[in-house]
């Protein structure tokens, strides 16, 4: 099997690149790997699951390192959940966009779940009961990546990068992406003088958008806009969003996360809502229908463009209004000048809202705050936050939006705390 270049350290001891270990694998951890230990030192290993006995190369690390990465190049004894990746490149020192194509789903929602309840119990000192459902849309597990920026290589080839590396592999087929995405012939053009190809397989237009980056002379650099679509039970809302804008890549994620929220939430008309990190308003939208027409939707987002986006999305709704601005910047102007909110939604990005935003939420007193995230352990960060500040977690959801890879989208919700 082929290894890939170690990265360059400038310090540390001999390089343990490429030794080769047995050894018997333990508990899945957050990231996309497993635990295992050779004499004590600690090593991060992908490509294998949790009981098995493999031999592991090293990837990363020298001597002296607190824990060292590595790949399963030979699979001793097989766990149950084992099954032949149908991915060619989902393989040690390939590419890197997928964690367990060597898993089944069910055994994949296993891991995930063991994931989230760890990362609640270490950083929240939580006690969660949940489990990782998976969202409709996808072909098990596959075909499922209506978003994918595709890197270019020297000869002007669109590939994926390996895992944790700059380096291209080329690539006939990417198995997660929708067909549209591969249909659209970005794999089969010659790309020069492009770094990468962002491609979207949007519900409008009917064909993918590709967007070359950095952009050929005298084109949009953001590739325009596409239209997207949300349900939520009988209704339905389209959406403009930019095309290199953030939207949910699962086709079922974005209806399923706007049915989830509403439901959650609950909000009556009259209630006034802030939502936060709004995006393109694909919450908001629909909150200030169901507020309507005495409630009120605050939406804030720090992307001009999105913001732009959501104001077109939510120009037939007088009761919502929009705020281009850092959402702890704006809070601490709405709590400066003590405006209270009945409900909240927040979908942070992936290094979650952080205290001083949970802080300054909860001075706002919401008798509710729905949670959007995608990583678990900011999550379970946050909500350790919102509890000294009297909120505490009432019910957590966890869905499966990105198969094949380690990542996971979770649904919180917490009350004031009595």
């Amino acid at each position: 099997m082929s290894t890939r270049q170690p990265r360059e350290r400038t310090a540390g001891g001999e390089s343990l690149v490429g030794q080769e270990w047995t050894v018997e694998v333990g508990a899945v951890a957050h990231g996309g790997h497993c635990v295992a230990r050779h004499e004590g030192q600690v090593l991060f290993v992908r490509h294998t699951l949790p009981g098995e006995r493999v031999v592991a190369r090293v990837t990363e690390g020298r001597v002296g390192d607190s824990f060292l990465r590595a790949d399963a190049v030979e699979v001793l004894e097989a766990a149950a959940g084992r099954v032949e990746a149908p991915c060619r490149y989902a393989a040690p020192g390939l590419c890197g966009g997928c964690d367990f194509q060597h898993a089944s789903l069910a055994t994949q929602r296993e891991l995930k779940t063991a994931v989230v309840r760890e990362q609640f119990t270490r950083v929240a000192g939580l006690d969660v009961d949940v489990e990782v459902r998976p969202v409709p849309g996808d072909e098990d597990g596959l075909r499922w990546r209506t978003r994918v920026e595709f890197a270019v290589d020297g000869s002007g080839r669109a590939g994926l990068r390996r895992h944790r590396s700059r380096e291209v592999v080329p690539v006939e087929d990417c198995l997660i992406a929708t067909r549209g995405v591969i249909d659209s012939g970005v794999l089969d053009t010659e790309w020069p003088d492009v770094e990468s190809v962002d491609v979207v397989d949007a519900a409008h237009p009917d064909e993918p958008v590709l967007v070359p980056l950095p952009a050929p002379e005298g084109a949009a650099a953001g590739g325009g806009l596409v239209g997207e679509l949300a349900r939520d039970g009988d209704w339905e809302g389209e959406y403009v969003v930019s095309a290199r804008g953030f939207w949910q890549v699962h086709p079922g994620a974005a209806s399923t996360f706007l049915s989830r929220v509403t439901a959650l939430l609950g909000a009556q008309p009259g209630d006034r809502v802030v939502d936060l990190y709004a995006g393109s308003g694909l919450f908001t939208m629909r909150l200030g229908e169901l507020v309507a027409p005495d409630g009120f939707v605050l939406g804030i987002e720090g992307d001009r463009g999105a913001v732009a986006n959501g104001t077109t999305n939510t120009e037939h709704l007088e009761n919502v209004e929009w705020r281009a601005n850092r959402v702890d910047r704006e809070l601490r102007s709405l709590v400066g000048q003590d405006v209270t909110a009945d409900l909240a939604v927040l979908d942070p990005p992936r290094i979650g809202a952080g205290k001083e935003v949970m802080g300054l939420l909860a001075r706002m007193a919401p008798r509710r705050v729905v949670y959007v995230a995608c990583d678990p352990s900011a999550l379970a960060r946050d909500v350790k936050a919102a509890a000294t500040h009297g909120y505490d977690l009432v019910s957590l959801e966890a869905w499966d939006a990105f198969p094949m890879t380690h990542h996971v989208e979770c649904i919180a919700v917490l009350e004031p705390r009595g």
